[in-house]
Order: C-alpha cells, then sequence, then structure tokens
C-alpha cells in the first residue's frame, strides 16, 4: 500500500538521480552554479524550518549549507588556477566563504533569521555573478 511517506521517498529517490544525472554531465561552470543552487535551497529550508519550530530539521539544512559552502565552493577554490592575479581574489573568497559559515553557524545556534538571510545574500551576489557568466542559467 502507497502511504505519503512512500510517495516522500519515491520523489527524493527521483529528485536524487535528477541532480546526480545533471552533475555528471555538466560542466566546471555548471557545476559551481548547482553548489550555489543546492546551498539557496538549504537556506530556504531552514528559514521555513526555524519559522516552524522544527530545530532538528533546521539544523540538518544548515548543516548541508555549510557543507556545500565548505566542502563545495570553498573547496573548489584553486589558487594555482587562478594565476599571479587571481591569488587576491581566490583569497578574499576563502575569506568569504568562511564568514558565511561563521553566520550560518550563528543562525543556528541563535535560532536567528538574520544570519540566513546575510548568508544568502552575499552568496546570491557571487552566484548571480557565475549565472552571467554562463549565460543566464546553468543549462548553457
Amino acid at each position: 500500500m502507497y502511504t505519503p511517506h512512500t510517495f516522500r521517498t519515491g520523489a527524493n529517490a527521483y529528485t536524487r538521480v535528477g541532480v546526480e544525472t545533471r552533475a555528471m554531465s555538466a560542466s566546471p561552470h555548471q557545476l559551481i552554479v548547482m553548489l550555489f543552487d543546492g546551498v539557496a535551497t538549504s537556506i530556504g529550508l531552514a528559514r521555513h524550518h526555524m519559522a516552524s519550530g522544527d530545530m532538528l530539521a533546521k539544523g540538518k539544512a544548515i548543516s548541508k549549507a555549510i557543507n556545500i559552502v565548505d566542502n563545495g565552493l570553498k573547496a573548489g577554490l584553486d589558487a594555482r588556477a587562478a594565476g599571479h592575479s587571481g591569488e587576491e581574489l581566490v583569497g578574499n573568497l576563502s575569506a568569504l566563504y568562511d564568514y558565511v559559515i561563521r553566520r550560518l553557524l550563528h543562525a543556528n545556534l541563535h535560532n536567528e533569521p538574520k544570519g540566513l538571510d546575510e548568508a544568502e545574500a552575499l552568496l546570491e551576489n557571487i552566484a548571480s555573478a557565475w549565472r552571467e557568466i554562463g549565460g543566464g542559467h546553468a543549462g548553457n
């Protein structure tokens, strides 16, 4: 018998396969845009769970956002590939990602939506630049 849980589990599996398939065929640029989209989704979920009082789900969503920033966006920075002129930019982005992580941790610990808003706004500034480079969406 199908239950709401069965449908939710199936939908999650379908979504996961779709994301994995897109990631496998994506260019490096598209992967970066996907990471920004993923962190924005996680922050949005955290905001929703914070407002509804679901602290466990809020913590999971914030942890996922932190993981994407730290192990995706920040780990993908490469000062050597950026060359001498790009080293400063890479350093600045690394520091910004560290700051975003601290704001997300603070928002989680203090149940503070302002921290989520600030992290989201900072990341969106960078994400919009990546989207512009690719012509407006991750499909380019």
